[in-house]
């Protein structure tokens, strides 16, 4: 009974609509590297957090095909938004279509193997690059959707809290940010994120970010491969 983590699947169908494969030779097959991997680490006794960027659809209806598939494979799926998830919908929606397929985390969290799985799809932060006065608002919204989904966990009493995001919470450990600050004041323990693909991996947060331990699990940084977290 374990904890694994993977984000980015980026599915489009099968065959897909928008083959990986044009961004990078890497992608070849992808999904079909990623099921064989699951199938061969994970039973329906764990639990898989999918940290966003799960189909390329733009509705609703046309990413049911694409989490039927995920929801085929074994474990207990927690899943949460990234910023290519247009499809995703209100969560009464959701999870009324796919009740015992996914649990979709906004502004709540889920028990499993001792931990609070909590998180939202968090932002890019004034340390990006790209940062801009319109990331400002959507950026405060995350940080406080975070909060929302920490101090649910904490009504609970739970102890132990691992934090999904789709972002890095930061891209310099020693930076400070909405995201940075709670992770510190609710003492979160892990946190894993994804976003970050190819060369760009070497931008992501290793090691412990105010005590949490950080964890890059986009399935291209990870040899398509879901990772074992707890």
């Amino acid at each position: 009974m374990s904890i694994f983590a993977i984000a980015d699947l980026h599915l489009s169908g099968d065959p897909p609509l928008k083959p990986m494969d044009l961004f990078s030779p890497a992608w070849n097959n992808h999904w079909k590297k990623i099921q064989a991997a699951w199938k061969a680490a994970i039973t329906d006794d764990d639990t898989v957090l999918i940290a966003g960027d799960t189909s390329w659809a733009l509705k609703w209806a046309d990413a049911i095909k694409d989490l039927a598939s995920i929801a085929d494979l074994p474990g207990r799926k927690v899943i949460i938004r990234g910023n290519h998830d247009y499809w995703w919908s209100t969560v009464g929606k959701m999870q009324k279509a796919m009740p015992d397929a996914f649990f979709f985390l906004h502004n709540s969290y889920y028990f499993a193997e001792g931990w609070a799985i909590c998180g939202s799809r968090g932002w890019i932060t004034a340390d990006d690059p790209m940062f801009c006065p319109d990331d400002e608002p959507i950026y405060q919204r995350e940080v406080n959707r975070v909060r929302t989904s920490l101090s649910a966990a904490r009504a609970a009493g739970c102890g132990k809290i691992l934090l999904m995001l789709h972002f890095p919470p930061v891209y310099q450990l020693d930076n400070i940010n909405g995201f940075t600050e709670l992770i510190r004041e609710f003492a979160v323990k892990i946190c894993v994120f994804g976003h970050i693909h190819g060369d760009g991996a070497h931008m992501a947060p290793e090691g412990y970010l105010k005590g949490a331990a950080c964890h890059l699990v986009a399935c291209d940084a990870l040899d398509f491969s879901a990772k074992k977290i707890v």
